[in-house]
């Protein structure tokens, strides 16, 4: 026995040396700074200083990044964003007065001689939100017309500053400068062309507007801005990216900067099992500096960050300070105006509440305030600057001394920090985060306890990195272990913990470039493996709050609610329509994974009646879906959903698993018996000879079954082998180069139900062959926004969706691995 043990021993000692080191390397985009839905910042390109750092929603929050050797500059991280001077305000920015109609005018409306004086005299902007819009407008169509002055002057690009919901024709003078399709949630910067410039007249002239609403949200805006070009400073050269490796808690660079080599870390210690550690809202910035060539030189290191990281849009005003408290050395910035939790949607920034720079004092750091245009120059060209405490251009510059350095590495770190204040509105209450619960916590605090703790955060976070890798890489291979890689910090980072005013916890994701729904259940399903394999309590945390909502009667259906709102308020559903046996199927079927991963039903107990509700919903209308919404419904709703069907079967026998595991033996028994005849009865009308059917008796039709999966997960054997073997043999048949596609109606995919269909298979070569293309989509998409998992399989291309949290469905192949472990 002991030579068996040491043998075993030395084997996975070699596989942990094998996989270690190897981890990802390319990625759709890269996450720097990963907390929550607000707190998120990417790079969308493979070079850290080929473009501006972004939000997950595409909008720039500027980080800069300069090593100074000797005198000489290099830039590694991030470039510069254009900036914009206002021509003629849009409402957002200076509410003003127009002539408008909801009546179609007929001919002629734009020109600027239309008589107009009819027309009702409203404030712009225009908007179905009272909160927001100076005039509601929540009709169909909208014309408007607005008379400005302007100044004849030289225009470098003329920016049209549109922001419209849904499509809209804009005209300057009578002429038509621009179309624009569906929807946005800002004011888009659109280039004009030359004709536009020369449009524009000395004195008066008429921006004339029409919108059509086809639904949803109501929104029309626009002004006139110039964009303003960076300035460059002579002598500033570009670092040389040598690697980039992305593992689960950090992305690291490495650069060769003239006679230095630089490593650089970000670190966002998103360790499950410390929920306090996860919680805090601190990330790190690492900087390791050594000499290439043998000699010391003089080194300093530049980080600077924009107020665009506090605020939803670069016209609102920020203030901003420097203190030195608890040990570091501190820049703050935040919104003049604060309307916490005031704002709902998707395509939204946080603009309440403060971010932070923040470095140990010990490490001599110089820190100071200037506008935008002046950061680079103020390190790089040594461009004298005033103090600046407010305004619309604000940035906050940290300077490191690292003297000299040899060939010897010096190490030095600065945080990044924000302080949200109230994080989620819970039925009417505001909900502190997680880390200030109770009150009685400060953000210097976490800031300073982050300091103190940083070389054991790093090196649990190493530690971490490495067992994710292998976990993964043991379960399903190398390229399937660093798509968990990647996946990893966007799926947490899509979320915001919480306590509730019952004292339950809260995990309450926001539906990221979907709806921006909160607590979405057909989000929650999909993500849920990875909680599964790390800590299903935060499985429960996405769980209790839509329990509560059906338990406390504020949602009165047989069926469980789509969501609790709209992200950040959480006040009841806003989604429009009902996803009955999705939304059922899902939490019953969560609950079981809990029960399995946790070795008993006390979770499910607790909930046990209202399971009950949903599972006879299930009973009654699963079996044979009728025309209804479901998780999968792209291409349009579908009555007699095969896939959905499955839903509903395993639902019903995971709920007669747990009446088993809580010794309820005869309901266990009449549950799993009708599980057992829908099975029979599913299999029948599913049948399409070699696979089975997308839509019941239509054989022409085929999709991922994904939803089988939980009959093999949770040992229900309620399906057949032979069902498992067919669909994957047919699959392997329907691969294009970027993955499977999801059904017969079209050529896109879910790259998180791939995963779940390829955990149907035992045959680790035809898992591998449904994972490959996704890895190929991952690594060689033109798309760059954080990992998308709504793709097309012919080109490899994004649909709809980032960022999103579903992609820590990624797990289940894991899981798998780990629960199969357990017998």
């Amino acid at each position: 026995m002991k030579s068996t043990f040491k043998y075993a021993l030395t084997a996975a000692a070699l596989f942990a040396c094998k996989f270690a080191g190897a981890q990802a390397t390319k990625a759709p985009a890269y996450p720097l700074i990963t907390h929550t839905p607000y707190f998120s910042v990417w790079s969308f390109t493979d070079e850290l200083n080929e473009s501006t750092t972004n939000h997950w929603t595409g909008k720039h929050q500027s980080l800069l990044g300069l090593i100074k050797v000797d005198g000489e500059t290099y830039r590694f991280m991030g470039k510069q964003p254009v900036s914009y001077r206002t021509l003629v305000p849009a409402g957002e920015e200076q509410p003003h007065s127009v002539k408008y109609t909801e009546t179609d005018p007929g001919k002629g409306w734009e020109e600027t001689g239309f008589n107009d004086k009819n027309w009702k005299t409203g404030m712009a902007p225009f908007g179905d939100d009272a909160n927001q819009a100076k005039t509601v407008w929540t009709g169909r169509d909208l014309w408007i017309r607005r008379t400005f002055t302007f100044t004849k002057t030289d225009i470098n690009k003329l920016i049209l500053r549109l922001r419209h919901d849904d499509e809209a024709d804009v005209y300057l003078n009578g002429e038509k400068i621009n179309h624009s399709d569906g929807a946005n949630g800002d004011l888009q910067a659109i280039e004009l062309g030359k004709s536009a410039i020369n449009k524009l007249r000395d004195g008066e002239n008429v921006l004339a507007m029409h919108c059509v609403n086809t639904g949803g949200g109501a929104w029309l805006d626009a002004g006139f801005a110039e964009e303003v070009e960076p300035a460059e400073y002579e002598g500033l050269k570009d670092a040389k990216q040598t690697s980039v490796v992305i593992t689960a808690t950090r992305t690291i660079y490495k650069f060769k900067a003239g006679k230095t080599d630089l490593e650089l870390t970000f670190t966002s210690p998103l360790l499950m099992d410390n929920l306090s550690l996860m919680a805090r809202p601190v990330s790190y910035i690492t900087y390791n500096v050594k000499a290439n060539d043998g000699k010391t030189h003089n080194v300093q290191v530049y980080v600077g960050a924009s107020a665009d990281l506090a605020r939803n849009k670069p016209t609102q005003e920020v203030t901003a300070s420097k203190t030195i408290s608890n040990g570091l050395s501190i820049l703050k910035t935040g919104t003049k105006e604060q309307p916490i939790l005031k704002k709902r949607g998707d395509d939204v920034r946080i603009d309440w509440g403060y971010f932070y720079v923040a470095a140990p004092v010990t490490e001599k750091a110089s820190q100071y305030i200037t506008n935008d245009n002046q950061a680079v120059g103020s390190f790089a060209g040594n461009v004298k600057t005033g103090p600046i405490e407010e305004g619309t251009s604000v940035f906050l510059n940290t300077v490191i001394p690292f003297g000299k350095v040899g060939a010897a590495p010096v190490e030095k770190f600065v945080e990044l920090g924000y302080d949200d204040v109230y994080s989620i509105q819970y039925f009417g209450k505001n909900l502190r985060p997680w880390w200030n619960q109770n009150g009685n916590q400060t953000i210097v605090g976490q800031l300073k306890q982050a300091a103190a703790d940083y070389k054991a955060t790093v090196a649990k976070c190493k530690a971490f990195d490495t067992k994710i890798y292998n976990e993964a890489a043991a379960a399903g291979g190398a390229e399937y272990a660093k798509l968990c890689a990647i996946a990893y910090r966007q799926t947490i980072a899509a979320h915001a913990l919480v306590r509730s005013p019952q004292g339950e916890l809260l995990f309450l994701s926001k539906e990221n470039f979907s709806n921006g729904s909160i607590n979405t259940v057909d989000i929650t399903y999909p993500s849920a493996p990875l909680f599964l394999v790390h800590n299903p309590d935060l499985l429960k945390g996405m769980m209790n709050g839509i329990f509560y909502y059906s338990e406390s009667g504020k949602f009165s259906k047989p069926w469980a609610a789509h969501d609790l709102g709209t992200y950040p308020q959480a006040n009841g559903q806003t989604y429009g329509e009902d996803m009955p046996v999705e939304e059922s199927g899902n939490m019953v079927l969560s609950a079981a994974a809990i029960a399995k991963a946790e070795g008993n039903a006390a979770y499910a107990k607790k909930h046990w009646k209202t399971l009950t509700t949903w599972v006879n919903f299930l009973v009654k209308d699963g079996l044979d879906p009728a025309n209804q919404l479901c998780t999968d419904d792209f291409a349009g709703h579908l009555a007699r959903n095969a896939n959905l069907s499955l839903k509903a079967i395993n639902g019903i026998g995971a709920y007669a698993m747990m009446a088993d595991m809580l010794g309820d033996k005869a309901t266990a028994t009449k549950y799993r018996a009708i599980a057992k005849d829908y099975v029979g009865r599913w299999m029948k009308m599913a049948d399409a000879g070699d696979h089975y059917s997308l839509v019941f008796e239509k054989p022409d039709t085929w999709s991922q079954k994904y939803n089988l999966v939980w009959d093999k997960m949770l040992k229900l054997n309620l399906f057949p082998q032979s069902v498992y073997d067919r669909e994957i043999k047919y699959y392997l048949t329907k691969q294009n180069e970027f993955g499977l596609p999801l059904d017969s109606r079209k050529t896109y995919t879910k790259s998180d139900w791939i995963m779940w269909t390829g955990s149907l298979t035992s045959d680790a070569n035809d898992f591998k062959a449904l994972v490959g293309p996704i890895y190929k989509y991952a690594t060689e998409t033109p798309t760059r926004v954080p990992l998308s998992d709504w793709h097309e399989t012919t080109n490899g291309r994004q649909v709809g969706f980032q960022a999103r949290s579903v992609v820590g469905g990624y797990w289940m192949k894991v899981l798998e691995k780990k629960w199969d472990k357990k017998k």
